[in-house]
């Protein structure tokens, strides 16, 4: 059972920009403290077993330079690696290429916090429609795969299963919850209130469509993990 409240707060949610060579990008930022190890959550991120029981099957080369691929979607080249600290990858999705920045905090012997930084150049209309919900929503189902898994190591997640969970009365809250809250990071952002909220409640229409004869919409694709 889920508690959608507590996995919802739980995790950081920050945006905002970077300057690169090609010109700013936007910086979509979650961030969640767990209750093990360094070691054991460097190992569930790295280890592609371990990253198909609570994320997607991946295939590849999981070091400096090496190339990887997560099963029907992104796949990239790992760019830096320090362990158990962190990683950067290349994010190349839908023709796209965009950027992860992962790192890992100790927070003492048994706590460690995540924080994954998605680094992207997106035009402004894309971003006007879906603001940062279009990747955060997906990250935010990452994060909570991650954390059941750190729970319970030995089991795996069933895509069917968690497909189900995000169409029932639980799932939809959890997506229109996390969609909101990143709003709310878009407003501290500068984005005018009014225009996070529609931007988030898109992204909610788009992860978690109202059920058949609900109020359907006509909700294009997000660029989304």
């Amino acid at each position: 059972m889920i508690d959608v409240e507590a996995t919802v707060g739980a995790v950081r949610r920050r945006v905002g920009t970077r300057t690169l060579e090609a010109g700013e990008a936007r910086v979509v930022t979650a961030s969640r403290v767990y209750d093990a190890p360094l070691d054991d959550v460097w190992d569930a991120c790295t280890t592609p077993d371990r990253i198909a029981r609570w994320f997607l099957p991946i295939k590849g080369d999981l070091h400096l330079h090496g190339r990887y691929e997560l099963a029907g979607n992104a796949s990239g080249t790992v760019t830096a690696c320090d362990p158990p600290h962190g990683f950067d990858a290349t994010w190349e999705f839908g023709g796209e290429v965009s950027w992860i920045e992962v790192r890992f905090v100790a927070e003492g012997p048994d706590r460690t916090r995540f924080t994954l930084e998605h680094i992207a150049h997106v035009d402004d209309e894309r971003w006007a429609q879906f603001g940062p919900g279009a990747v955060g929503v997906g990250w935010d189902l990452g994060l909570m795969g991650l954390g059941m898994h750190l729970s319970a190591p030995d089991a795996t997640v069933d895509p069917a299963e968690v497909e189900a969970w995000s169409v029932s009365a639980d799932g939809r809250r959890f997506i229109t919850l996390a969609s909101e809250d990143w709003g709310r990071a878009n407003t501290g952002a500068g984005t005018p209130a009014d225009a996070a909220a529609g931007a988030a409640a898109r992204t909610t229409a788009f992860y978690a469509p109202p059920p058949a004869g609900e109020d359907p919409r006509d909700t294009p694709e997000p660029a989304t993990t």
